[in-house]
C-alpha cells in the first residue's frame, strides 16, 4: 500500500472519531441539566477508616441522619428556609451520631458542621451536580480517613441515591463495557468503509 494512501486512511479515521466524540458530547449536554452550587444542600460523611466496622457505622449514621432531615424539610420548598432548619438542628444530628456510636459500642470522636464543603461531580438521573463547594452537613468520624459518602439533602435525593447506589455501580460497569464494544465496532466499520471507498 502506498504511503499517501495510509496517511489518508489514518486521517479519515481520526476525523471520524473526533466527529463522533463531538456529537456524543453535544447529546450528553442536551440531556443533562446542570444544578448550580447555590441550588442544593448536601451531606458528606467521612468514615474513620475503611474497616468493616467503621464503614458499617458510616452507613447507619447516614440512614438515620437522612431520615431525620427528610422529616425536618418535609413541605419546605425554599432553599434558604431549608438551610435555616438544617443549621438549627445540628445539635440533634450530633445526638444521632452519639446514639449510633453507643449502639455499636464504639468509643470514637466525631464532629458535625454545617458549612461550605467541597464535592466531586455527581449525576442523579439527568441532573448533574458539578464539582464545587456546596452548603452541606459534614460529619467527620474519628480520623476521617475512610471511604466517604455524599448525597443531596435538599432537594432530597439521598434516599434515591441509597436505593440505587449498588445498582448504579453495576449499570455503569455494564455501560462502560458496552461503550468499549460499540467504539470497537464503530472503528472497524469506519476502516472498512474507507477501505471500500479507496479500493472497492
Amino acid at each position: 500500500m502506498k504511503p499517501n494512501v495510509i496517511i489518508y486512511l489514518l486521517f479519515s479515521l481520526f476525523v471520524g472519531l473526533m466527529s463522533w466524540e463531538s456529537q456524543n458530547a453535544q447529546a450528553e449536554s442536551q440531556f443533562h441539566q446542570d444544578i448550580q452550587e447555590e441550588e442544593a444542600i448536601r451531606l458528606r460523611i467521612l468514615a474513620n477508616s475503611d474497616s468493616i466496622s467503621d464503614q458499617a457505622l458510616k452507613r447507619s449514621i447516614r440512614d438515620e441522619v437522612n431520615e431525620q432531615i427528610r422529616v425536618w424539610v418535609d413541605g419546605i420548598s425554599d432553599l434558604e428556609e431549608a438551610k435555616e432548619v438544617i443549621a438549627s438542628e445540628v445539635p440533634e444530628i450530633e445526638k444521632i451520631v452519639e446514639e449510633q456510636l453507643a449502639k455499636k459500642g464504639i468509643d470514637q470522636s466525631f464532629s458535625v458542621d454545617f458549612s461550605d464543603v467541597e464535592f466531586p461531580t455527581k449525576l442523579y438521573g439527568n441532573m448533574v451536580y458539578p464539582a464545587g463547594v456546596y452548603d452541606a452537613v459534614l460529619i467527620t468520624l474519628g480520623e476521617g480517613n475512610g471511604e466517604n459518602w455524599w448525597c443531596v439533602l435538599f432537594p432530597p435525593l439521598c434516599f434515591l441515591d441509597m436505593e440505587n447506589s449498588e445498582a448504579q455501580e453495576q449499570v455503569e460497569e455494564s455501560d462502560e463495557a458496552e461503550e468499549e464494544v460499540e467504539t470497537s465496532f464503530f472503528v472497524v466499520e469506519m476502516v472498512e468503509s474507507v477501505w471500500d471507498r479507496l479500493f472497492g
